[in-house]
């Protein structure tokens, strides 16, 4: 019988972190792909039972899966000004991003497929400045 080594994915660091950008991202946007989908299951059947029309629902509410673990990344960071500091600098400048992201797409395509961009831009945002920001000022603390 042959032995395989299996990695635990996503990796964590030792306070339950997860350990690089890779996973970060990959986790969030997994989360946005699962969002997206239960979404568009809702609205179709909203769709077919002429509840609503298909497509007037905002697409913000994928972001459900991601706050909840910026959430958690946010706990098992522990306890320190600097986490506060790098959400409130990342959550700002994510919605800043999201917003304008989805604004522009707004004359384009529907509220649905406008929020789904606005919410991708804003979870990519909100990833990168907290994960290297995290760590930068982490390192310069201590």
């Amino acid at each position: 019988m042959t032995e395989t080594k299996s990695e635990r994915r996503p990796r964590r660091d030792p306070s339950g972190r997860l350990a690089t950008i890779g996973d970060l991202l990959g986790t969030a946007l997994a989360g946005l792909v699962i969002g997206v989908v239960l979404l568009l299951i809702f609205e179709s059947i909203l769709a077919l039972t002429r509840v609503a029309s298909f497509g007037n629902t905002s697409g913000w509410i994928i972001m459900i899966l991601p706050l909840w673990l910026f959430t958690e990344e946010f706990r098992a960071v522990g306890w320190g000004a600097h986490r506060i500091v790098v959400a409130a600098l990342a959550a700002g400048f994510g919605v800043a991003v999201g917003m304008t992201v989805a604004g522009l797409v707004a004359p384009i395509f529907p509220a649905l497929v406008s929020g789904f961009v606005g919410a991708g831009a804003c979870t990519l945002v909100y990833c990168l400045i907290w994960f290297y920001g995290l760590r930068w000022l982490s390192q310069r603390a201590g």
